[in-house]
């Protein structure tokens, strides 16, 4: 869980230079009225992105600095968002500074990087709730009151959302495809016609693989048949020699020379002995030669008609190449995919049947499931308020009444809704219900949404007794009251200091109050009190204990830290708080 463990103030408001150390579970800030208790709620505020108003900054400084340490777990949302931004952690805790300046400029940092205000204000929505006079955040926010509604309800809300959810997902996919099927219908089935056509031209002509590369070697050959028998008997006679002129010189009678030449005295020499071989090589190679451009001629036969055939199969081919492919290999290669996606675009009608008929059937699926949360929730909301309207009658506003409005908007057509209770509603991947937290502050009075039906000291404790209800549920690590105690005094204040005990048990709490009910009750108080000359420095805001904490809440008590009677009912308090704890 994410913990704020420290604050160093400077230069705001009344405080020149003061550290407040916060306690993980409940802390309690108290001091003389004008002390400077406020701005440990306003020094949060700046750390978490709040507004920066120069007024802010203490007179004569030049700017108000705050910093914050905040501990936060690997994998923490918090935490991830910070590393997003490019912030380092120091030992596993995060470090925020945020600068005021006199003139209105303000600056913030995180984890040793500079950052923009709006990343503070995002973390804020994952580490801290704040409920005060002035500021409020967390639950108030309707987009967060769905999902504390959820988590509250449990497996009931849990089984039916995780079903739906993967519905609805199916139902986004399908609903993508069919309108692509749809829309582009008339490009699919230009496209179809063209591959349709390219598909018979190719079938028509039925081309071999490797066959234009044949071709055009036999074209070539033909076109040149005279020459190359031309060729050919010279070539042959050159070596074989000419019948009818015995007294041309031939290559082969040359060569049979030479070899006779060397015959007679190879014995005498190795090496001459090799060259006389190669002789006798040359001279079958001759013959071999020879004999192979005498057939060569011989078969060769200028041949019109052939050649018109394979200029003509040559041209039917280059037409394939000029559209499908840079060669046959190409063109059969673009024939293969073609073929396979004309199978599928032939194949739409067919898959838009089967996609509407699975669009109609999630529709309907998504009704039930819908029906189903609907239902949870609104059972869930029901139990809510009976626990919220419990708390708030120990907290001094025994005829206030809280409730959860689930409702859903209407949906222009069919088309673009489900079915909840008969009616076709607007739906998204949550189910179709609009949650919102109202409040009766008294009977007679017309349920409004709670930031609006109750003054800034009812709407602290209607937070409170919400957030005590929603505690385990709700996942901000911690909380910050601000005059939760308005109006509160005796038995309803002890029963605010209880509570407040109570939610620290699983988050991080700090109150700032005046009632001595409620700070009996933290694990660490803090005293913020001023010098002579009006300002909180460093050594005034300290952790009281013992005897300390027993004369501070004697003053809180009765406005004389050394009243016996006060002093008397400051140790009961104490004694009470850890009875209790």
């Amino acid at each position: 869980m994410s913990v704020l463990e420290e604050m160093r103030i400077r230069s705001l408001g009344v405080i020149d230079d003061a550290v407040v150390e916060l306690s993980p579970g409940f802390t309690a800030v108290t001091g003389e009225t004008g002390a400077g208790k406020t701005m440990v709620v306003t020094s949060l505020g700046l750390l978490l992105g709040g507004r920066a108003d120069p007024a802010l900054v203490r007179v004569g400084a030049k700017a108000a600095v705050v910093e914050g340490r905040i501990t936060v777990s690997d994998g923490d949302a918090a935490a991830l968002r910070a590393e997003e931004a490019g912030a380092e952690l120091d030992d596993g805790a995060l470090l925020i500074s945020r600068t005021v300046s006199a003139e209105g400029r303000s600056r913030a940092h995180l984890g040793g990087r500079s950052v923009p205000v709006g990343v503070l204000t995002e973390l804020a929505d994952e580490l801290v709730a704040v409920h005060g006079q002035t500021d409020q955040q967390g639950l108030l926010k309707p987009a967060r009151q769905r999902g504390a509604l959820d988590r509250y309800a449990g497996d009931g809300v849990e089984v039916p959302h995780a079903k739906y959810a993967a519905a609805y997902r199916r139902l986004r996919a399908v609903a993508t495809e069919l309108e692509e099927l749809t829309t582009r219908a008339r490009e699919r089935a230009q496209e179809a016609d063209l591959l349709r056509f390219g598909l018979n031209e190719v079938a028509a002509v039925e081309p071999l693989p490797g066959e234009d590369v044949e071709l055009a070697a036999e074209a070539e050959r033909l076109g040149h048949a005279e020459a190359l028998a031309s060729a050919a008997s010279l070539a042959h006679t050159a070596l074989a020699g000419n019948p009818e002129d015995p007294e041309s010189v031939d290559a082969t009678t040359v060569v049979a020379a030479a070899g006779q030449a060397l015959e007679g005295v190879r014995a005498h020499d190795p090496a001459l002995a090799a060259l006389a071989d190669r002789v006798g090589e040359i001279s079958i190679l001759l013959a071999d030669v020879s004999g192979e451009l005498a057939g060569y001629a011989d078969q060769l036969d200028a041949d019109p008609v052939r050649l018109a055939v394979v200029e003509e199969r040559r041209a039917a081919l280059t037409a394939l190449t000029r559209k499908y492919g840079e060669d046959i290999a190409a063109v059969l290669a673009w024939a293969q995919e073609g073929s396979g996606r004309l199978t599928e675009l032939e194949g739409d009608d067919e898959r838009i049947g089967e996609l509407t008929a699975e669009r109609d059937a999630l529709r309907a699926e998504l009704s039930v499931l819908g029906q189903a949360l609907t239902d949870a929730r609104t059972e869930a909301a029901a139990r809510f308020a009976d626990a919220v309207t419990e708390e708030l009658a120990s907290l001094a506003m025994p005829h206030a009444r809280v409730s959860f409005a689930v409702r859903q908007t209407e949906a222009a057509d069919e088309a673009s809704g489900i079915d909840i209770g008969g009616r076709s509603v607007l739906y998204g991947p949550s189910g179709a219900d609009e949650v919102e937290l109202l409040l009766a502050p008294h009977p007679g009075a017309q349920p409004r949404p709670i930031a609006k039906g109750a003054s800034g000291g009812e709407l602290s404790r209607v937070m409170l007794a919400v957030e005590v209800v929603f505690a385990g549920s709700d996942p901000v690590p911690t909380y910050l009251f601000d005059e939760v105690d308005a109006g509160v005094g005796g038995k309803a204040a002890v029963e605010v200091g209880r509570r407040l005990a109570k939610l620290a048990r699983s988050a991080q709490v700090v109150v700032v109050t005046h009632l001595p009910q409620v700070a009996a009750f933290a694990d660490r108080q803090l005293l913020v009190e001023k010098t002579v000359d009006g300002s909180v420095t460093r050594s005034g805001v300290t952790v009281l204990e013992g005897e300390d904490r027993v004369r501070e809440l004697s003053r809180m008590l009765a406005g004389q830290e050394d009243s016996e009677t006060a002093r008397a009912h400051a140790e009961e308090l104490l004694a009470t708080a850890r009875a209790d704890g």
